[in-house]
């Protein structure tokens, strides 16, 4: 396979993350109580990361037992209860408009933890897909609550350092596993909390059942894995840019699905997503008559984020 294919077969993997992330929101809307959304998280990532560790068998060891946990409460735990703070605070505008702000935070904290500098291509990319969501998702015109935007932010620090700190300390541990103790040990403390702040967990019809399963499986589970192997495979302001797939696909399942209508501005603003992630995609590079993959080994880190 050439290197052009390598490179947007990591792009495609990665997007498989996004885009079932996108799904959910129809799903959700349409098949699963409204009022539990910690119950929905917890459940949604406790079922997927014992699917994935009845694949991986395998139990953490080492630095893993304090690792895991920590980056199960970055990238699950501490991220879906602030996400829920946002929600209950914020017009869904604004929330989505603040974390299509990932590539940004990404890529800055990629530079110290990672050695992975920005370039102008992942700034072009990151301009023109931030744009892109605004348009997607609109400008809230309600009152912002001060509190709703520093829940959003760390959210998105949250989930952002969580991400590079995957990347950082990975090692030849399978990635199914690795994934699989931080779902673990995320859903076990969302279990926690939803239980504190909503009492009894939700009751559904069997809709509601295949509804969570599908979420933990697809939207969880695999989309995840993609997600992680993105972050191996790709810089991380790219992989950011990439992220931004998720209201794209949110906005075009509720034309499908929900029967929502389409903008200009949307149309504009989905272009611009699609046009971001072609310009940040990483370039091949040779070294010495050898070829680099864009994220290929830890000692290949000294390198711009786009290329």
């Amino acid at each position: 396979m050439s290197s052009m294919e390598n490179r947007w077969r990591a792009v495609a993997i990665t997007a498989v993350a996004p885009i079932a992330w996108g799904a959910t929101y129809v799903v959700t809307r349409h098949l699963l109580p409204a009022d539990s959304p910690l119950w929905g998280a917890a459940l949604r990532a406790l079922p997927a990361g014992v699917l994935l560790w009845l694949l991986a068998r395998r139990m953490p060891h080492g630095a893993w037992w304090w690792k895991a946990p920590l980056l199960g409460a970055l990238n699950f735990g501490g991220f879906f209860v602030l996400v829920y703070v946002a929600a209950q605070l914020l017009p869904s505008s604004v929330a989505a408009s603040i974390m299509a702000l990932a590539p940004l935070a990404l890529a800055g904290l990629a530079w110290p933890l990672l050695r992975q500098r920005p370039t102008t291509r992942w700034a072009i990319g990151s301009v023109l897909g931030i744009a892109g969501v605004v348009l997607i998702v609109g400008l809230g015109a309600e009152g912002v609550s001060t509190a709703g935007v520093v829940a959003s932010a760390i959210a998105l620090l949250s989930s952002s350092l969580g991400a590079i700190l995957t990347t950082r300390w990975r090692d030849d541990t399978p990635l199914l596993a690795t994934t699989s103790w931080q779902l673990t040990a995320g859903g076990t403390a969302l279990i926690v909390v939803a239980a504190l702040v909503e009492g009894a967990p939700p009751t559904v019809d069997a809709a509601g059942v295949i509804a969570y399963a599908a979420i933990a499986v697809v939207a969880t589970a695999l989309a995840f894995v993609c997600w992680f192997t993105g972050l191996r495979l790709l810089p991380a302001g790219t992989v950011g840019l990439i992220g931004l797939l998720n209201p794209v696909t949110g906005v075009l399942l509720g034309i499908a699905i929900g029967g929502e209508s389409l903008g200009v501005g949307q149309v504009v603003g989905i272009v611009a997503v699609l046009a971001a992630i072609a310009v940040s995609r990483p370039r091949h590079t040779r070294v010495r008559g050898r070829s680099l993959s864009p994220a290929s080994d830890p000692g290949d880190r000294d390198r711009p984020l786009s290329q």
